[in-house]
C-alpha cells in the first residue's frame, strides 16, 4: 500500500478499493469509504474526524479504532464477540457500530402482581439488584403480593410558537380549532387510530421566559401499546402549518415531552413485620423513609436505588432507560422541592405499607423491543400482554427494589450483602478463576479487606497451594 502525504487530496481512485481492504493494513483517513492516507511510520494521525467512517462496514470500523487506539488482537476480538446480537443487525440499530456491550441479564423471582406470577427479566451490571429484588418480593407475597394500576397510555407533545402578536388571544384561537388541529394530528397514524388510539386532547398555555412570551400547544396522543416518541413528533410536525395559521406566531420547536404525567403508574404492597425482622425494623424503613422526604441528599439516593430495579427491566425489554429515568427525576420535583418516588408508613397491625407513584413510557412495539432478539425473548418471559401490563410489572419491581434497600440500611447495613457479591467481582478482576474466585471474596468479605491488593494476595496464595 503507497503512502500519501496529503490525505485531503489523494485521489481515490488510486487507493484500494474497499473490497481490496487488507486486515493488517493500518488505516487513517477515509472518504467513501477508502483509505485517504497512511501515515510513514505504520501509526494512525491521532484526530478524530474520520471522513466517511459511517460508510464502512463494522469490521473496517473495528480496524481503524485498533490503529487509533492500539487496541490488541484479544481487545479488538473481544469487542466483535456479539454474542445473541447479530453484528449485522446491530449496524443497523445505530451509528459508526463496531461491536456490542453485553449486560448481564438475570432473573427476578417470586413476583406476584395483581394475582399473577411473573419472572422477571432485569439487565444490570450491578451485584445484588436482582437478588434484592426477589427476596422483597418473596415477602411481598405473604400479604398478597403487588397490585398495580396505569392510566391510559397518554404521551405529550409539545409545539413551541413564537413571536405570536396577542399571546393570550392566540391561545383562545388554538383552543377553538382543537377539532381541526385534532383531526390534521390523526391524520398522520390511521392505524393507531384504529387501534383506539391517536390525538385525544389539545391543551394550550403561555410562557413568560427570558426569551419573552411563547405559547405553547401540547397535544395528548394515546400510544396504545407504543412507547410513542414516533408517533407523537410526527402528529406535533404536522399540526405545526396549522397552529401557525390559527396564532400568527412562527413555530419553532416540535417533540415530545418525556415527563409523562398523563401516562402514570402506581403500585402498592404490604410486608408483614414478621418477614422483615420485626415492629422494630418497619419503624426503622419509615425512619428512613422520612429522612429521604425531608433531605434531597438522601432523597436522590433513594430514588436511585428505586430506579435500580426500574431501569433494569426496561433495559432488558428494549425499552428507553433515559426516557423513563428523565421522566421519573423531574416528576419527583414536579410538586416543590425533590421528593421520594415512594411512600412507606405503617399500618394499624403494624405491618409495613409501600407505595409507589411515577410516569412509565414504555411500550412492546417499535424502536429496540421489537429488533433486539433479547429484549423479544425477554417480553416472552414476562408475558405481558400490553404496554400498561409492563409498566405495572415495572413499577412493582422498583418498589420492590426500594424495599429492599430500605431494610438493608435499618438492619445491617447496605455493604453487607453487597459486598459478597462485589468481592467475587474483586476476585476475577485480580485475576482468580472462576473456582478461585468465591474462596477469594469469602476470605476478604470475612476480614472486612475487600480490596484489590488483598485480592491479588490471595490469588498468588491460593495458587501456590493448589
Amino acid at each position: 500500500m503507497r503512502e500519501a502525504t496529503t490525505p485531503p487530496s489523494t485521489p481515490a481512485d488510486d487507493l484500494p478499493s474497499r473490497g481490496s481492504l487488507n486486515p493488517e493494513d493500518p488505516i487513517t483517513f477515509i472518504e467513501d469509504a477508502s483509505i485517504l492516507a497512511v501515515s510513514g511510520n505504520n501509526r494512525l494521525s491521532r484526530t478524530s474526524e474520520l471522513p466517511g467512517y459511517y460508510k464502512l462496514s463494522p469490521t473496517e470500523r473495528l480496524r481503524v479504532l485498533k490503529e487509533y487506539a492500539s487496541l490488541t488482537d484479544e481487545e479488538s476480538s473481544t469487542l466483535q464477540m456479539t454474542g445473541s446480537l447479530d453484528i449485522k443487525l446491530a449496524d443497523r440499530m445505530i451509528e459508526n457500530v463496531v461491536g456490542v456491550m453485553p449486560v448481564t441479564l438475570g432473573i427476578a423471582t417470586n413476583f406476584l402482581i395483581n394475582g399473577r406470577d411473573y419472572l422477571v427479566p432485569m439487565a444490570i451490571e450491578e451485584p445484588s439488584v436482582v437478588a434484592a429484588a426477589s427476596n422483597a418480593a418473596k415477602m411481598a407475597r405473604l400479604r398478597g403480593g403487588f397490585t398495580a394500576k396505569s392510566t391510559q397510555p397518554v404521551m405529550i407533545g409539545q409545539v413551541q410558537l413564537l413571536d405570536v402578536p396577542d399571546p393570550y388571544g392566540a391561545r383562545i384561537s388554538i383552543l377553538s380549532a382543537k377539532e381541526r388541529i385534532l383531526a390534521k394530528a390523526n391524520e398522520q397514524d390511521p392505524v393507531l387510530v384504529s387501534k383506539g388510539g391517536g390525538a385525544k386532547d389539545l391543551r394550550c398555555k403561555v410562557l413568560e421566559t427570558i426569551a419573552g412570551r411563547m405559547v405553547i400547544a401540547e397535544l395528548l396522543v394515546d400510544c396504545r401499546d407504543a412507547m410513542g416518541a414516533n408517533a407523537v413528533n410526527t402528529m406535533a410536525e404536522a399540526i405545526a402549518p396549522l397552529l401557525e395559521e390559527v396564532s400568527g406566531g412562527r413555530v419553532s420547536l416540535r417533540i415530545i415531552s418525556n415527563l409523562a404525567t398523563e401516562r402514570l403508574v402506581r403500585a402498592k404492597a404490604v410486608f408483614a413485620k414478621s418477614a422483615l425482622g420485626g415492629e422494630p425494623v418497619v419503624d426503622g424503613i419509615v425512619c428512613a423513609y422520612a429522612f429521604a422526604l425531608a433531605d434531597q441528599y438522601r432523597c436522590t439516593t433513594h430514588n436511585k436505588g428505586i430506579m435500580n430495579g426500574i431501569s433494569a427491566v426496561v433495559l432488558a425489554t428494549g425499552n428507553d432507560t433515559r426516557a423513563v429515568e428523565a421522566g421519573a427525576h423531574s416528576y419527583a420535583a414536579l410538586h416543590g422541592g425533590y421528593r421520594p418516588l415512594t411512600t412507606w408508613e405503617k399500618n394499624r397491625d403494624g405491618d409495613l405499607v409501600g407505595t409507589i407513584e411515577l410516569p412509565l413510557a414504555v411500550g412492546l412495539i417499535g424502536g429496540a423491543t421489537a429488533v433486539h432478539p433479547v429484549a423479544r425473548i425477554a417480553t416472552k418471559i414476562l408475558g405481558v400482554k400490553s404496554a400498561a401490563e409492563l409498566a405495572e410489572v415495572i413499577a412493582s419491581v422498583g418498589l420492590a427494589q426500594n424495599l429492599a434497600a430500605l431494610r438493608a440500611l435499618a438492619t445491617e447495613g447496605i455493604q453487607r450483602g453487597h459486598m459478597k457479591l462485589h468481592a467475587r467481582n474483586i476476585a476475577l478482576m485480580a485475576g482468580a478463576s472462576a473456582e478461585l474466585a468465591d474462596r477469594v471474596a469469602e476470605i476478604m468479605v470475612k476480614e472486612g479487606r475487600v480490596r484489590m491488593d488483598r485480592a491479588k494476595e490471595l490469588v498468588e496464595e491460593l495458587s501456590r497451594k493448589a
